[in-house]
């Protein structure tokens, strides 16, 4: 049952260690525009109210336990106390949102920082403390809990989570045992916080001297742009030092990686399922066939992606492909956009969703809900926070001008909206929707403006750019994602069927996979073994069968957008639909519900048929160029 963190709060923790795992902070520009901020005061007054609530929360969590044996005995019973779990998990989640979006503004601030602390503490004693709920619900039993609902309308708020943790029965444990694993929670997550430490604070990093002359510190930050850099040897020299630096404590990694598999493994056993896979993807009601179609789907369509690595190296002008090229930017675009040109091409792309979802979209542009540009401490990306019921949403950008920015702009708006409308249609208890649904609501609003982009009459170089950006996020956004999501699945199949791992054997499961998506054995792009270190650097293999969502989200996208486009019948109403459901379906079938099954081959078939309709055009591009 969901009372222990909202899935948007749930997601937004997940989300921002991801993030900070990966920090850069931007210098400003000398043409920097005066800042954007978010109006946080919409939230609470000043900081020492934010004070006074945390400490109000932090002492009245306690008393949800005044309900623990008292849920069967009567409608009446059962809806106080999930009233009261509903109020304290609303609140508290208001609480979290001021202390994360603050503290997001500048990293350095130490005192920010501990808030955040304070905020997460709070959180993990409400999970402790609410623990008795769902054992307590399963042993009161179908029969009885239906008869509630029925005998007190007031119980339908809750009807669906209700229902979800008596589907729950035979993977949830009793009231003691659910109390210890709520309480293991600290040290099953040791993992992430080791990771981070070392991954942050513990390499001594080397310096290297550019073809420029300029030396630099090749941190992490530092690795981030210059593996983008023009000159060849300069990425070479990048990629050399970078990850021979993380082959150093390739073992520490390992270790680390395999506490963390191991940690799910024993959940796993806990909760009675098969595999750590299946016992990850029911969390979000999601079967475990979308997760092994997917990575069926992007191994049968490798020749797409290799297809795509030798356009590139053609557009490049190289003779041969290594794994150090993938990331410069092979086209270039003459033209800065500003924050209104973002504003007017979202509004202009998202029209086929029509005027409600653009009247939401102006609400937003109109209230002070961002925060835009990069400025010195700021948290790096991008993200919209929504886990605020009563408040609108928060959008985090760092708009640097450029149109990713502007893809960016209208990705984070199609979360904002997502949740406008999930809140519009669905009380607190049922609004908040997962990581599965949540983004195809961003990527279809990316397709929607490239293909909006590319129906202008654009010159040859303008359209190649265009057609490079959005094979660019298939290669990034499907294939990569699909590749980490095979490696977790591999090395978690490995553990469960008694095989010790370690970081050496990780290495060289990552250089399989590298060679096997990059074609290696083809002849695409030759893969060093000593870039197969690069598992270690991955934030995302710490969050739990968390990656594949952003794969299923862009095909499920590229499908919607292409029904839409193509102005089937019911496509729009099917796509925003999902949108107003927001939790009070499980996600898959709600999709499944609205044409896109993504446990069938046809949503991955429309991203690879759009990918090499994209590529065919870029063909015939590049062959009227002379290239």
């Amino acid at each position: 049952m969901s009372i222990s963190i909202p899935k948007s709060v749930a997601a937004l923790f997940a989300s921002t260690a991801m993030i900070a795992l990966v920090i850069t902070a931007p210098s400003m520009a000398e043409d920097q525009p005066d800042q954007i901020r978010w109006q946080l005061a919409d939230l609470y007054a000043n900081v020492d109210a934010w004070q006074a609530e945390q400490k109000r929360l932090s002492a009245e969590v306690e008393t949800l336990a005044r309900f623990k044996g008292t849920l069967g005995e009567s409608p009446a019973s059962l809806l106080e106390a999930l009233d009261a779990v509903s109020a304290m998990q609303k609140d508290t989640a208001r609480m979290f949102i001021y202390a994360s979006l603050n503290g997001d503004e500048d990293l350095r601030d130490a005192k920010a920082q501990e808030r955040v602390g304070l905020a997460r503490a709070v959180f993990a004693k409400f999970g402790q403390v609410t623990a008795y709920m769902s054992p307590e619900i399963l042993a009161i039993g179908s029969d009885r809990i239906e008869g509630f609902i029925t005998q007190e309308p007031k119980l339908e708020k809750h009807a669906f989570n209700l229902r979800d943790t008596l589907e729950r029965a035979e993977h949830t444990l009793g009231i003691e045992a659910e109390g210890v694993l709520a309480n293991s929670s600290q040290v099953t997550g040791g993992a992430q916080r080791i990771y981070s430490l070392l991954a942050n604070a513990s390499i001594p990093w080397p310096k290297i001297t550019l073809s420029t002359g300029e030396e630099i510190t090749l941190n992490q930050s530092a690795y981030s742009k210059y593996r983008a850099v023009q000159n060849r040897q300069d990425r070479k020299l990048v990629f050399d030092t970078f990850w021979e630096t993380w082959k150093t404590y390739e073992a520490v990694f390992g270790q680390t990686l395999d506490t963390l598999v191991q940690g799910h493994i024993f959940a796993t056993k806990s909760r009675k399922y098969k595999s750590s896979v299946d016992r990850s993807v029911a969390n979000s009601n999601v079967p475990s066939s979308v997760y092994r179609t997917l990575v069926k789907a992007a191994n049968d369509n490798l020749a797409s992606m290799h297809r795509y690595l030798k356009l590139r190296q053609r557009i490049m002008g190289l003779k041969d492909l290594h794994y150090y090229d993938i990331y410069p930017e092979t086209t270039q675009l003459d033209r800065e956009f500003s924050l209104e040109d973002a504003k007017t091409l979202a509004l202009e792309s998202l029209a086929p969703f029509g005027d409600d979802y653009l009247e939401k979209l102006k609400t937003g542009f109109a209230g002070n809900w961002m925060h835009v540009y990069p400025q010195p401490g700021k948290r790096s990306g991008a993200y919209m926070q929504g886990a605020g019921y009563d408040e609108h949403p928060y959008v985090l950008l760092n708009f640097n001008k450029g149109f990713e920015d502007v893809s960016t702009f209208s990705h984070e708006w199609g979360h904002a909206v997502h949740t406008m409308l999930a809140k519009e249609n669905n009380p607190y208890e049922t609004y908040s929707y997962t990581t599965f649904t949540a983004e195809l609501a961003s990527t279809t609003n990316e397709v929607l403006l490239q293909e909006y982009m590319l129906a202008k009459d654009l010159t040859d170089a303008e359209r190649l750019y265009y057609i490079d950006r959005a094979l660019e996020a298939y290669r990034g956004t499907f294939f990569r994602q699909t590749m980490f999501a095979e490696f977790e699945l591999r090395i978690h199949d490995m553990a469960e069927a008694g095989e010790a791992l370690s970081g050496a054997k990780m290495t060289k499961l990552y250089l399989e996979l590298l060679r096997k998506y990059h074609g290696h054995d083809e002849g695409v792009m030759t893969i060093d073994p000593a870039y197969a270190i690069e598992w270690a650097y991955i934030p995302h293999f710490y969050y739990n069968f968390y990656v594949y969502q952003y794969a299923t989200s862009i095909s499920g996208g590229t499908m919607f957008a292409e029904r839409i486009l193509n102005q089937e019948e019911g496509a729009r109403d099917d796509y925003i639909h999902v949108l107003k459901a927001g939790g009070s379906k499980k996600p898959y079938e709600m999709l499944k519900e609205s044409g896109v099954d993504l446990a069938d081959s046809a949503p991955y078939d429309a991203l690879i048929n759009r990918m090499n309709r994209l590529m065919d055009d870029a063909e015939k591009i590049l062959m009227r160029m002379g290239k």
